[in-house]
Formats: structure tokens, C-alpha cells, sequence
């Protein structure tokens, strides 16, 4: 299956940084659906079954992106999810996905402060994809 028969959801309530995001995985042929809220998101879902997710984490709510990204694996659990969020540097709190505790209550496959690279942000998806 090439990139272009692949799906990406990205849910970013940064307009800016969702451009950004969107032109970047376009670009590496990837076929792409955007969301700015977590709301739109669940909707989209309905009817979506994307190959991968890009979630960010504070949206309406401080933990949309973990709420999200819960009810995402839910309905498909094979379905990779990244989150990618500023939360760090806005304020002050840290989280991730190294142990086991944090995988409990964190269901992303991949955890990302905001400021990546686009060669990293590649690199995880194809390790994620499998490609």
C-alpha cells in the first residue's frame, strides 16, 4: 500500500501549526483530514478509520487530547496515535509514555513535544506505519 492510499487525522486547535502539520504529511504523500477540536475529531471518527493520528493534547479541554485519543483506540485499537502538544513548555507539567503507569492511562503510541522536527515527525510515522 503506497502513502497515498494512507490516511492521517490531524487535531490541532492551532490553525498554524495544523497547516503546517497538514503540508508537511502531504508532502510526504500521506492523504490527510484535519480537525481543530476534539469534538470535530469524534465526529469525523464516525465515519474514519485513519491509518494514523496526530492528536494535540490541550484542545477545549486541558486532556482533550488524551480523552480523544482514548475513545479513538476504543473503536480502533490497531490505529497508531501520536500526540503532540506544547504542555511542557506551557506549563510546566510533564508527561510521556515510558512506563507502564503512563501507558495505562496514556494510550498514544508515541508522545511529542511541539517544536519536531519534520525528519523526526517522518521518521515516526513510517516506524509507526511500518513502512
Amino acid at each position: 500500500m503506497s502513502n497515498s492510499q494512507k490516511t492521517i487525522l490531524i487535531v490541532d486547535d492551532d490553525t498554524d501549526y495544523l497547516f503546517q502539520v497538514k503540508h508537511h504529511v502531504e508532502k510526504m504523500g500521506f492523504n490527510v483530514v484535519t480537525a481543530e477540536s476534539q469534538r470535530e475529531a469524534e465526529s469525523i471518527l464516525k465515519n474514519l478509520k485513519p491509518d494514523l493520528a496526530i492528536l494535540d493534547l490541550m484542545m477545549e479541554n486541558e486532556d482533550s487530547g488524551f480523552i480523544l485519543c482514548y475513545k479513538l483506540k476504543r473503536m480502533y485499537p490497531e490505529v497508531p496515535v501520536i500526540i503532540a502538544t506544547a504542555v511542557s513548555a506551557e506549563t510546566g507539567m510533564w508527561f510521556g509514555i515510558s512506563t507502564e503507569q503512563e501507558r495505562q492511562w496514556i494510550k498514544a503510541d508515541q508522545y511529542m513535544e511541539k517544536g519536531i522536527r519534520p525528519d523526526q515527525l517522518n521518521r515516526e510515522i513510517m516506524k509507526l506505519l511500518r513502512i
